[in-house]
């Protein structure tokens, strides 16, 4: 059908439009889009202004919308911001990177003011980054990012060569992974009523995935015949097979006859990729529903995964390619959760 759709505000909010030719299967194909409502007013249809729409009907996406460190940057080091925004899309570093770095590095650029980026010596970034541990007082993980920033600008923008050999790194806290007994895992999937969210906190843990991964599963990635699923792009831009578990499959296809996904295996209330946030948002729910008093996020399925494979006597080699993981370092911290390897040790105490 030839249609027209255009960005209007309607009784207060921002809505698409959607003009045609009064046809009849046309009418009956914009009825099916949900949330669309006809307005007498505008003499058309219209629909919440979203980025599904906005792809669907030809429209430019929503804007990103930096936050309030970017809005105060010099003019003068506004080409250097641009420069390092560049080269970490030409090097294909992932979204999120790209934002952190972009976040970060900003805030130098905000404290420095007029002052030219490329003007800094070792000794002004050391003073710096003092500045940052004992005013600021950021913590480990975000001066370590700050760092990696910075670093980026000055080697791989300007072409530096390890400038930062004499600024000392601060040492990241070892953090053990947060592991959900299996018990309590079970109540979780009980108390998930809804078939989709259900599907979609098994799948979590029955194949240790990232939140990331499960929104971005695709139908396609399933191959049953093999019980198999590729999981596509994942972090590092590395492809792994994991196994997909025999007890889901028919659970797994009861969901696609009922949801009939087009492309993603979740989908949005608009279509498209379900979001991580409302992923996050269904095991919070789900977690508050089994009075598991216990604070952990939803990446603690994918800790428990790893966790309960190496007591079940998993090698963790085999672990570690189901994970994904680069290094063997990574996967070795699920030793220091295990029952197996910890909590079967008894006290000295409990032998007098």
């Amino acid at each position: 059908m030839k249609w027209e759709a255009k960005f209007v505000e309607h009784r207060g909010e921002n809505k698409i439009a959607i003009y045609f030719e009064k046809n009849p299967e046309a009418i009956l194909r914009i009825k099916k889009l949900v949330g669309v409502k006809w307005s007498n007013t505008l003499k058309a249809w219209t629909l919440s202004d979203n980025d599904v729409y906005r792809k669907q009907f030809g429209l430019d996406p929503k804007p990103i919308l930096d936050n309030q460190a970017f809005v105060n940057i010099h003019a003068i080091n506004q080409e250097p911001f641009q420069k390092l925004i560049d080269e970490l899309q030409l090097r294909a570093y992932s979204p999120n990177t790209i934002q952190t770095y972009k976040n970060e590095f900003a805030q130098l650029l905000q404290i420095i003011k007029e002052n030219h980026i490329d003007s800094l010596d070792d000794k002004k970034l050391r003073s710096y980054f003092l500045y940052c541990i004992n005013t600021l007082k950021l913590s480990e993980n975000t001066l370590h990012s700050r760092m990696n920033a910075i670093k980026f600008y000055y080697e791989k923008v300007l072409k530096n060569e390890k400038i930062f050999f004499e600024i000392p790194r601060p040492k990241k806290p070892s953090i053990l992974p947060k592991v959900i007994h299996a018990v309590d895992i079970k109540k979780i999937f009980e108390n998930a009523t809804n078939p989709k969210h259900n599907l979609m906190l098994k799948l979590c843990y029955g194949m240790g995935l990232r939140v990331s991964e499960i929104v971005n599963l695709k139908i396609t990635d399933i191959d049953s015949k093999n019980m198999q699923v590729l999981i596509e792009h994942a972090k590092g831009k590395k492809d792994r097979y994991v196994n997909l578990p025999e007890s889901i499959l028919e659970q797994l296809r009861a969901y696609y006859t009922t949801y009939k996904p087009k492309k993603y295996l979740f989908e949005g209330q608009y279509g498209g990729q379900y979001s991580i946030r409302s992923v996050q948002q269904v095991f919070n729910d789900n977690l508050k529903k089994a009075n598991i008093n216990k604070t952990v996020g939803i990446h603690g399925l994918r800790h428990s995964f790893a966790t309960h494979l190496l007591e079940s006597g998993t090698d963790i080699t085999y672990i570690k390619d189901l994970l994904g993981h680069k290094d063997l370092k990574t996967t070795l911290r699920y030793i220091h959760v295990s029952k197996k390897t910890i909590k079967n040790i008894k006290s000295p105490l409990d032998t007098m």
